[in-house]
């Protein structure tokens, strides 16, 4: 099966290829929307309140794309490529999806959120670099040298931290007596039992699904392209992937709900990290490989695009101005180009 999908994109025209990459990602983006919806229908069945639905079953669904595409990758030998997905998904949310709702209207900063899970998404980026660090082995910047490696029990580590996150966001949504609203996800809300269950698991299965028809057709569009394909997941398939979280940034910036904009990705920052890169890692007996181009160009360009937040944050007051958004935006597309130019 894995063989016939190789030859069938490798005997694909290019335009057709770029194509059917952006159809699968589409089919991903879609059906993790409806895989959220049915979650939550069925989370509220269960009787869970709704704070606890948002803080843990609606952050994992909404990285379920991710998720999905770098663990295959990572399981399909293909390491680069779940790294790539995962640095790239950070650098796309806070660069591209942030810079943009900041450009189309400044949006409202909620301090509490931006000081408590702001810096555990600060702390996250730095933690993903110290894991993939060869320490004592060398310099990972040498294009001759191996790079490093996020090792199999980091990425247990990694999911153990998911796991108090996850717990602490609970906590913190009760203690500050908020409610969640979830009526974009409550039109199965009256569905029949058997009817959201199907429909969940249709939906996995079309996450899942999809995914692997993604990863031959990346690893297709590397070799044409010339660059690794660990590139192509940082910068293509990560913008697919994050489309979900663009679209809810661009509407809510619209609607003047900026921190909902800002909560999402944050949340969604730290479970690229914890998550996506956990779950691949864990999966992998040797880890996920970070070669010399991640240390190069990726890495440092998820670091600066964060701290670039991070200061901007710090110089804000109660909204996010244009300014900062058109800050990292040019960070976003200077790490673009490095991506396609130096690697």
């Amino acid at each position: 099966m894995e063989k016939a999908l190789e030859e069938f994109f490798a005997h694909q025209s290019g335009w057709l290829l770029a194509v059917e990459i952006m159809a699968i990602l589409a089919v991903i983006g879609k059906a993790a929307d409806w895989l959220v919806g049915e979650a939550v229908v069925l989370s509220e069945r269960s009787g869970l309140p709704k704070v606890i639905i948002g803080a843990t079953v609606v952050s994992l669904g909404t990285t379920a794309p991710e998720a999905a595409v770098s663990v295959l990758a990572a399981l399909k030998g293909q390491p680069g490529l779940a790294l790539g997905n995962a640095v790239g998904s950070v650098i796309c949310d806070t660069g591209l999806i942030l810079g943009l709702a900041c450009l189309i209207k400044p949006l409202k900063m909620p301090r509490a959120i931006v000081n408590r899970q702001g810096w555990l998404q600060f702390a996250a980026g730095w933690l993903l670099v110290a894991a993939c660090w060869p320490w004592g082995n060398g310099n990972p910047f040498e294009a001759e040298g191996n790079g490093g490696n996020l090792p199999q029990w980091i990425g247990y580590v990694f999911l153990g931290l998911l796991l108090a996150y996850l717990a602490m966001s609970v906590r913190w949504a009760k203690a500050f007596g908020g409610t969640t609203e979830l009526e974009e996800f409550e039109t199965d809300a009256a569905a029949p039992l058997g009817l959201v269950i199907g429909k969940l698991i249709v939906a996995i299965g079309a996450v899942v699904g999809a995914s692997h028809l993604l990863i031959p057709a990346i690893q297709e569009a590397a070799v044409r392209l010339g660059v690794p394909g660990g590139v192509v997941a940082a910068t293509l398939v990560a913008f697919g992937t994050s489309l979900p979280e663009l679209v809810t940034a661009i509407a809510a910036a619209r609607k003047d709900h900026g921190d909902l904009a800002i909560g999402n990705i944050i949340g969604a920052d730290i479970l690229n990290v914890l998550f996506v890169a956990g779950a691949s890692a864990a999966v992998t007996p040797t880890g996920l490989v970070a070669s010399p181009s991640f240390f190069r160009v990726l890495l440092p360009s998820m670091l600066l695009v964060l701290i670039v937040f991070r200061v901007g944050v710090t110089f804000s007051g109660e909204r996010m101005k244009r300014p900062l958004g058109a800050a990292l935006l040019a960070v976003y597309v200077a790490a673009m180009v490095m991506s396609y130019t130096f690697l």
